[in-house]
């Protein structure tokens, strides 16, 4: 049975207020949770938590988002500052007594770069503090953000870093970032480049302790940012989980430094993928919803691609509504797509990206949920045509799903001709999503043990990738 609503006194705090205020707008305007969450761009759990006055530090821009959905008239905004915003002031109190006075050796900057509200903070002069003491370490072949400081660790003896940063510096930087992202999509996120990526990552980390101008520093962050996202998409094709979170978390944290929403959008919205592809749809939503928050932010390419996440989880859960309808608010975007307006990094989701992405969604609510095949093999089908031998791991990726949806639901032998045409392939990528892939595609044509095509092609998968 359901649990019974908490029952809120509004009279008992500023927080319960809030939510009781929030809870009976909702309900007058008809609205469920997850539909509030899905039009003010945060999840329904947050909805939930602030209804029972139970979320801690509700940021302002969300207020004032929920006051637009429920044409409050600004209520939740004028109600934020008494119900959370003593408890940001606190906070922000609290961080600056635990910090060391600044002296004559050691003046202070005050950074205000960061965006979505965040605490303003005072780094050391001409360093990068922030970021640095939760930055990229690696011990025992494991990645992750760590609480320490560079200067006790942060890199190999070769590596070294220069005594102060320039636009060389940062030059660098960017074509490390594009020639990893060249790599990984030519031949996944195994073997050389997994060798190239790792510590490309620990010296663009090292590189934010290193002193430098002002004026260079949202380029420095946003360069670092971007090598962190190619670094762990890299990481996560590997399957190298932990590491890819931890990149993907330091890039969103290097975005947010550097004032960058394009390059924030595409942390959260890899954050999201890999989310949903290791079993966590609920997260990989909530990762799509942070990167949609200020849609008006980013440009109509990146927001189809957010809500292509999105209907990645969606369709994750079986949620058969809310993936369609994310579909739809993904194409939507992309007809809108002006490629002029886009980071020179976003070239690479065009219309086979947007249908292959797409396809992913739709195929499982035909695995899952019993839906028409026909709307995922178009897209799937169009994302094989339309990708060049730059991105043949996505174009593999596509093949063998298709295959797959076929094998399944229509003609195995048709679907038998296209998995070898996957496997051709996949046999020269270093890609263990696409091996996975592989692996489904041959448990599916287990389902059909008379059909020698299917039976070859079985013998064939078994063969080429390590079951």
């Amino acid at each position: 049975m359901p649990q019974p609503e908490k029952q809120l006194n509004p009279g008992a705090s500023p927080q319960q207020w809030f939510g009781y205020e929030l809870r009976q707008r909702r309900k007058a305007d008809g609205l469920s949770a997850k539909a509030l969450g899905r039009l003010a761009q945060v999840s329904d759990d947050m909805i939930l938590m602030v209804e029972k006055g139970n979320y801690p530090s509700l940021q302002l821009e969300v207020a004032q988002r929920l006051d637009q959905v429920l044409d409050t008239g600004g209520v939740f905004e004028r109600a934020w500052a008494m119900a959370f915003g003593k408890r940001d002031a606190d906070k922000r109190a609290a961080d600056a007594d635990k910090r060391s006075p600044a002296t004559a050796e050691d003046p202070v900057q005050v950074r205000t770069g960061r965006i979505l509200g965040r605490d303003d903070v005072s780094p050391r002069s001409g360093s990068h503090e922030p970021v640095y003491r939760r930055s990229f370490l690696q011990a025992g072949g494991l990645a992750a953000l760590a609480p320490i400081d560079l200067t006790q660790a942060f890199a190999p003896p070769a590596l070294t870093l220069p005594d102060t940063i320039g636009l060389a510096t940062i030059e660098e930087v960017q074509e490390v970032a594009a020639v990893i992202s060249q790599l990984d999509n030519k031949l996944g996120g195994g073997g050389l480049v997994s060798d190239v990526a790792s510590p490309s990552m620990q010296w663009a980390s090292g590189l934010l302790q290193v002193r430098c101008p002002e004026h260079l520093s949202a380029d420095l962050f946003a360069a670092v940012s971007r090598l962190g996202i190619v670094v762990g998409a890299s990481a996560f094709d590997a399957y190298r989980h932990t590491y890819a979170t931890s990149a993907f978390a330091f890039a969103a944290d290097c975005a947010e430094e550097a004032g960058d929403w394009h390059l924030r959008a595409k942390a959260y919205s890899f954050l999201a993928r890999q989310a949903v592809w290791i079993g966590k749809p609920d997260d990989g939503l909530t990762y799509a919803e942070k990167g949609l928050v200020r849609a008006d932010r980013i440009t109509a390419t990146e927001r189809a691609m957010l809500h292509t996440a999105r209907a990645r989880a969606f369709g994750k859960m079986g949620n058969v509504r809310d993936c369609l309808a994310a579909v739809g608010q993904a194409d939507d975007a992309f007809e809108q797509a002006r490629p002029n307006e886009d980071p020179p990094w976003m070239a690479y989701y065009d219309e086979a990206q947007h249908n292959g992405d797409t396809a992913h969604g739709l195929f499982d609510l035909v695995i899952g949920e019993g839906q028409d095949p026909g709307r995922a093999a178009r897209r799937f089908d169009t994302a094989v045509r339309e990708h060049n031998d730059d991105f043949k791991r996505s174009r593999a990726i596509s093949r063998t799903k298709l295959a797959s949806l076929i094998m399944a639901t229509g003609d195995p032998r048709q679907a038998a001709a296209i998995g070898h045409n996957a496997l051709d392939e996949v046999g020269r990528l270093t890609s263990r999503r696409a091996a996975d892939d592989l692996r489904q595609l041959g448990t599916f044509a287990a389902r059909h043990p008379r059909v020698q095509e299917a039976v070859d092609l079985r013998e064939r998968i078994t063969a080429t990738v390590n079951t």
